[in-house]
């Protein structure tokens, strides 16, 4: 009988650590700006390459027209990714700079994306339109029922309150277009990020959102807030994870777990094989450290096929 006690306790205790244990998702792919190491970043091919890669997201950062249309670029000018100068060579401010607000689609249309990298796609090459968020959409939809793969996407509402300040009501605007393309509820496929807290809380809060939202960590001071126990107590309230510059995890080890205890997913940003800190021999040195030691629950890569690679080799 002492030896039937102590097999029950003993299962007992395993039943009560399954129950308090997350199960182990697998590490996801997150296509930062497309297969941007390979191809100009944001545009259709860069996003087709990284579905065929393997990415499980697709990542479009998004920027507003002056005609109110999202379309997917990372920066708010135009002149670092696109032959703006060339093309409307009067159209700058005083500060020198094409803002996308500035233009109407149908005259960003008119540009061409080059290479920001000096050391990856040719910059001479003026191949690749700007797409617009449905676009990517639509194209992401389409290679999943032509491939039967179900890959999401992870838009990025950048500096909203710049967009909200001319007029643009951001947040509804990307709302609207994923009610539309059928993103609804928390088991859509697909994560919202954002760096601005209130932005993510008006999300929730003010405009009852129930999709997935992560809270962006960058890894300037002004942040280090987000980062604290009373921090990440408040974006567990609002969000289902956080994407940290890696930096973060690698000066806070113990910053996954501390995420993973109040139930937050970690997606660090970003994994890049030809722009590699000093410490690794390789990215696959770099992403193995991150997955297992670190144990993130996904990242953000130039490098889809790299990652999958990785992944696919952890025991």
């Amino acid at each position: 009988m002492k030896h039937l006690g102590n097999k029950i306790a003993f299962y007992a205790l395993i039943a009560v650590v399954a129950i308090n244990t997350p199960a182990i998702a697998e590490k996801v792919i997150i296509a930062h700006r497309g297969a941007s190491g390979y191809l100009p970043e944001h545009t259709l091919p860069a996003y087709a390459m990284a579905h065929a890669l393997g990415a499980d997201y697709l990542e479009p950062d998004l920027a507003v027209s002056k005609d109110g249309v999202l379309v997917c670029l990372h920066d708010m000018t135009l002149e670092s990714i696109t032959n703006v100068k060339d093309v409307f060579p009067d159209r700058a401010r005083e500060d020198g700079k094409w803002y996308v607000v500035d233009f109407t689609l149908a005259e960003l249309k008119r540009l061409r994306v080059v290479e920001r990298s000096p050391n990856r796609f040719p910059k001479d090459a003026q191949l690749f339109q700007i797409p617009t968020l449905e676009e990517m959409i639509q194209l992401t939809q389409g290679l999943n029922r032509s491939t039967g793969r179900d890959v999401g996407i992870y838009p990025e509402l950048k500096d909203p309150m710049f967009y909200e300040k001319a007029g643009f009501p951001f947040a509804e605007m990307l709302l609207e277009i994923l009610d539309k393309y059928g993103y609804r509820g928390p088991e859509a496929n697909l994560y919202i990020q954002c760096f601005v807290p209130a932005t993510l809380l008006r999300l929730r809060n003010e405009l009852g959102v129930s999709l997935p939202l992560i809270q962006l960590i960058s890894d300037h001071a002004a942040q280090n807030a987000l980062v604290t126990e009373e921090g990440l107590d408040k974006i567990a309230a609002y969000a289902q994870g956080i994407g940290p510059h890696k930096n973060r995890i690698e000066d806070d080890p113990m910053l996954v777990e501390r995420a993973h205890a109040r139930g937050l997913l970690v997606h660090p940003y970003t994994f890049r094989a030809d722009m590699l800190p000093r410490k690794y021999e390789s990215i696959e040195m770099e992403l193995r450290t991150f997955l297992k030691e670190f144990d993130i629950d996904g990242g953000f890569t130039d490098h889809t096929d790299v990652m999958k690679r990785v992944i696919d080799a952890l025991d």
